[in-house]
């Protein structure tokens, strides 16, 4: 359906969250190293439960690698609160490519400028707030995206 990436995360427990994220909605993730975790640490395991076999996963070394293999560039959306574009204004298709920065910094202003401002999305919130949690945010933009096409897949079309 969609491809999740999440770039250099931190906090293994987030990344749990999004591995039975993306095996509820069918979604492929795409980690980029570095990794704040080993992927075999438990709170990755506590919080993906027994998702993490039903959840194409692939650890690349960097996003230009993840690009290379994934291709079609045109439909690549970067998450930042430093976004142009809501993300409720973007229309997805099948195959996008969902990309969120770590916990602490985001994404970098060069990943950032990658992308087309078009293709920079952000989510609203309270102007005093730094951040959205990594998993909630993840969660967000992709049911977004599988809201738009319909929920295809699920056990309640």
């Amino acid at each position: 359906m969609f491809h999740v990436v999440l770039v250099a995360p931190q906090i293994a427990g987030n990344t749990g969250a999004i591995i039975r994220l993306c095996a509820n909605a069918g979604a492929q993730l795409h980690l980029i190293e570095p990794l704040g975790f080993h992927f075999e640490a438990a709170a990755l395991r506590r919080a993906g439960l027994d998702y993490h076999d039903l959840v194409d996963t692939t650890v690349w070394p960097t996003i230009a690698a993840c690009q290379g293999a994934l291709g079609n560039l045109q439909r690549w959306f970067a998450a930042s609160g430093r976004g142009a574009t809501r993300y409720d204004t973007v229309d997805f298709a099948v195959g996008d490519v969902l990309v969120f920065g770590c916990e602490s910094d985001g994404l970098s202003a060069e990943v950032l400028a990658a992308f087309a401002p078009t293709h920079r999305i952000a989510i609203p919130m309270w102007p005093e707030n730094r951040s959205i949690n990594l998993a909630n945010a993840v969660s967000i933009v992709m049911f977004e995206a599988w809201r738009q096409l319909g929920f295809p897949g699920s056990t309640n079309p």
